[in-house]
């Protein structure tokens, strides 16, 4: 198993809508915003090739909106979904899955390509696309909170296209990569844990989206029930320090990944860098 970083763009959400009750005095130390109070964010994939699999977990934003849309979101940074591909020696033909974490726009939109006048089309013509039974439901049928980052064009044309498979409860549906769920931020987000060299690498998601996120109360004011985001978090720390899990950040664009520590505060960062430096 390789594991490949894949980074898609970056862009920019208010820091306080990211840090929920925390106070902008303590947040802003860790993770800087600008005179705006707009904070920048990787939208950073992984591409994990195990023999003949070349498995994607997300895909960025993509680039179907219209500009005007798009203009939300500040996107910058000179990455591509499709030039970190080539880097890594893969193209959008050769992955065999997609992991969807969950359907919000800026983790599923590279999905699908085309426009609403020419048609719909899969962007991964040749893989199978997961996710969660409980995810999927949600976002075709989202409440009027979440209802923004659902987006049909980034959903329904992958059901349409019969490459969509739905899990119903955790378990390890593709060999080495064991999905878990966990629905305080949205319901049924699908966290991939990798086996890699012995070792596990846990693909953050929206669980917590950057090294900045750690401690348990600084959750995003997007979470639908944070106070289950805290069980979750809780039932995850526990199993992070006994098997001393490596995080791989979705969001966290100074920080790709880290490992935990148990302090008197509760977990926090013990290592930060590369996810090649842990592997």
């Amino acid at each position: 198993m390789k594991l490949y970083p894949i980074e898609t763009g970056n862009f920019r959400l208010d820091g306080g809508a990211m840090f929920g009750v925390v106070p902008k005095v303590l947040w802003s130390k860790v993770y800087p915003a600008d005179e705006n109070n707009l904070a920048n964010w990787s939208m950073r994939c992984l591409l994990a090739v195990d023999n003949d699999r070349k498995i994607l977990i997300d895909n960025g934003i993509g680039h179907k909106q219209d500009a005007k849309w798009l203009a939300h979101y500040y996107l910058n940074g000179d990455d591509t979904l499709e030039k970190s591909l080539e880097k890594a020696g893969y193209s959008k033909e050769d992955i065999t899955d997609v992991i969807l974490t969950h359907m919000h726009f800026d983790h599923c939109g590279g999905s699908v390509e085309g426009n609403e006048k020419e048609g719909y089309r899969l962007a991964f013509s040749n893989a199978t696309y997961w996710t969660s039974k409980q995810q999927y439901e949600w976002a075709t049928n989202p409440n009027r909170r979440e209802k923004a980052s659902f987006l049909k064009e980034n959903i329904l044309p992958i059901e349409e296209s019969g490459h969509l498979k739905l899990i119903e409860k955790e378990g390890e549906y593709i060999p080495h990569i064991t999905f878990k769920l966990y629905s305080g931020h949205t319901d049924g987000q699908v966290i991939p844990h990798i086996k890699v060299n012995g070792k596990t690498v846990v693909f953050m998601a929206d669980l917590m989206p950057s090294s900045a996120h750690i401690p348990m109360p600084w959750i995003m004011a997007y979470d639908t029930r944070p106070l289950l985001t805290l069980k979750d978090r809780e039932r995850f720390y526990k199993e992070a320090l006994e098997n001393n899990y490596i995080l791989f950040f979705e969001h966290d664009i100074y920080h790709e990944a880290a490992t935990l520590k148990n302090t008197p505060k509760g977990a926090r960062i013990d290592k930060t860098g590369k996810l090649e430096k842990f592997i």
